[in-house]
Order: C-alpha cells, then sequence, then structure tokens
C-alpha cells in the first residue's frame, strides 16, 4: 500500500514526539528502536523509511523537545514565574514532559557532533528567550540562570530523600531569583516598565 506524503509526514512526527517522551524519560541509549516503534503503534521495519539511523531520530527528537522548552519560555511572559514553574514538583517528577537538557545533557554530550550541534542551536534560541526576560541584556546572565536550573532539577531528582529533594528545589529558586533581582530589579517590573512605554 503506497501512504500519501500526508501520511508520511504525520507518522514521521508521531514517532519524533513519541521518542521525545521516551528518551527524557529512560535516556536515549535506554530505549530500543523495536520499543519505540511499537510505542508509536508501528513496526519496527518501517522505522528506515522515516530516518537513517538511531541518532537521526535522537537529534529530531530532541530538537522537538527543545521547541517545546522554547515555548514554555516565551508563554512565561515573566522570567520569575518561568524560574518557579521550572523548578515545580511537577517537573522532576515528570522528566517526560519536561526539559530536555535537564533530562539528557549529559548523555547528549557523549553523542556525535551533529547531534550536539541540533541540541546547540536550540539551546541557544532558549537562551535568548531568557535573555529577553531580563531587565537588561546580558547572555551570561541568562546562561547562568539556566544552568542553576537544570542543575537544581538534576540533583533533586537524583537524591532518595523526598525533604532533601524539595530542599533543593527551594534552594535553587532562591537562587536563581537572586540572579534575576541582582541583575538591576525583579523581571515582573522590568516587563512592567516596557508594557508601560507601548
Amino acid at each position: 500500500m503506497r501512504y500519501t506524503e500526508d501520511h508520511k509526514e504525520a507518522t514521521h512526527r508521531r514517532v519524533v514526539e513519541v521518542a521525545s517522551k521516551r528518551f527524557r524519560q529512560r535516556g536515549i541509549g535506554a530505549v530500543g528502536v523495536a520499543k519505540l516503534m511499537g510505542d508509536a503503534g508501528l513496526t519496527h521495519g518501517g522505522f528506515y523509511s522515516h530516518f537513517s539511523s538511531k541518532e537521526a531520530l535522537a537529534a529530531d527528537a530532541i530538537g522537538h523537545a527543545m521547541d517545546e522548552n522554547l515555548r514554555s519560555v516565551t508563554e512565561a511572559g515573566d522570567l520569575a514565574d518561568f524560574i518557579r514553574s521550572y523548578l515545580r514538583p511537577v517537573h522532576r517528577d515528570t522528566p517526560e514532559h519536561g526539559c530536555v537538557t535537564a533530562a539528557l545533557a549529559a548523555e547528549i554530550a557523549r553523542h556525535p557532533k551533529s547531534t550536539r550541534g541540533a541540541f546547540t542551536r536550540k539551546l541557544r534560541r532558549f537562551l535568548d528567550a531568557i535573555e529577553s526576560l531580563l531587565p537588561k541584556p546580558d547572555q551570561a546572565l541568562a546562561q547562568a540562570i539556566f544552568a542553576t536550573l537544570v542543575g537544581t532539577i538534576q540533583l533533586a531528582r537524583a537524591v532518595s530523600d523526598p525533604r532533601l529533594s524539595a530542599q533543593i528545589l527551594s534552594a535553587g529558586e532562591a537562587a536563581a531569583l537572586r540572579l534575576v533581582k541582582d541583575a538591576g530589579g525583579s523581571a515582573h517590573d522590568a516587563i512592567a516598565k516596557r508594557r508601560g512605554k507601548d
């Protein structure tokens, strides 16, 4: 049976979406192609009509997840709100729906340059979005804030003590908000001033 181009694109997109969640949940190396295709409701044999390799799928899935994460910044409107949302317990507990950087950064670092390059391009856009919410442009500060958020989530997920995990989330939130405040005022105040000029 021959399928339309629209059907092929929809199938491709479904595999990428499923892979994006499974990779964040379990890790790229831990997810086999056969199981992933089954989860997408497809046969293993159809994989190579969509992707040249699992590495190609990984790059697409990471990019898809990064686009989802970028929307969470652009829709926040307020950097303080984004920080608090990012460090909620639900984000810690559901990596499959959360930040791909926090879930997979260490693993991506061991992947080929092509995959790391795809991740890097998306990360630059993400950092630009964070920077746009700062009281004044500062790429280094945007990097520091995001690094604080990522490290906080990773540590909170890694420990076995629920109380310590909650303390890590709270401490990370305070540290990230302090970085924003030290930049010259809260992000909320900065946005209010911008809106007043419009």
